[in-house]
């Protein structure tokens, strides 16, 4: 259970990717709303300015394409160059196409994991040489539902890259944990996104979600609020963990 007062985050350093929208926005205004310092990471230059500037004074714009090879070395370079630490990795971005088996080609599996599951290892190992000076790190990794069992909406190299990022996330903890660094996975089920809507129909939505335990779609908000206590000291003692978030939609 999430605790009922706000995790205070004054002086903690956060990056989040793909925060242009949806998930990622919610999370990094949260995160600067508890006293974060937050690196907004969007593809597009512009689209990142802007995104940091909606935030405020402390956050900064980190443009650049995830899947690029040497993206993620230079997106922690940067937030490292401007505040000097990097204490919460927040890895969002995500590719989900609902292209389905017979028309699956191998172009569009690759990039799938390269996105998905491939930039969240880099960008870990990216941050761990700060992280472990530190001796403090929370590396949370947003995976979904569909990394649980299968997606509802998208195809196989989305379910596969999310159950991947699992399985990272398990690895990673293991791993880590001594340095100071906890590593757990957010599992979203059916959140109200801008994402969502591009895949499915307000009828379909409304017929899902009348079909959860608890009858609607989550918001962007409620799982921003979880990345908050995970990124916390509050959570301090949790690694490797995945939390489902879903209206318990799927209950394991």
């Amino acid at each position: 259970m999430i605790p009922a007062v706000a995790p205070d985050l004054t002086g903690r350093v956060a990056l989040v990717t793909g925060a242009a929208r949806g998930l990622g926005r919610a999370a990094a205004a949260r995160l600067y709303e508890h006293g974060a310092s937050v690196a907004v990471n969007v593809r597009d230059p512009e689209r990142a300015a802007a995104a940091a500037a909606s935030l405020g004074e402390r956050a900064l714009a980190v443009a650049g394409d995830v899947a690029a090879a040497t993206a993620p070395d230079a997106m922690v370079q940067r937030v490292l160059d401007r505040f000097g630490r990097l204490d919460i990795l927040v890895n969002n971005a995500a590719l989900a196409r609902s292209t389905r088996f017979p028309e699956l080609t191998a172009d569009e599996w690759r990039a799938t994991l390269d996105v998905n599951l491939t930039a969240p290892f880099l960008l870990i190992r990216a941050a761990l040489p700060a992280m472990k000076a530190q001796r403090f790190g929370r590396v949370i990794n947003v995976s979904s539902s569909a990394g649980r069992m299968v997606s509802t909406l998208g195809g196989a190299h989305y379910t596969a890259s999310k159950a991947g990022l699992l399985g990272l996330t398990r690895a990673a903890a293991k791993e880590l944990g001594v340095f100071g660094i906890t590593v757990n996975a957010i599992c979203p089920g059916m959140i109200d996104t801008e994402l969502t809507h591009e895949h499915a129909a307000p009828e379909l939505l409304e017929r899902l979600a009348q079909g959860y335990p608890i009858p609607r779609l989550g918001t962007a908000a409620e799982v921003a609020d979880l990345i908050c206590f995970v990124a916390s000291e509050r959570a301090g003692y949790i690694t490797g963990a995945s939390f489902d978030i879903n209206g318990g939609d799927l209950m394991m």
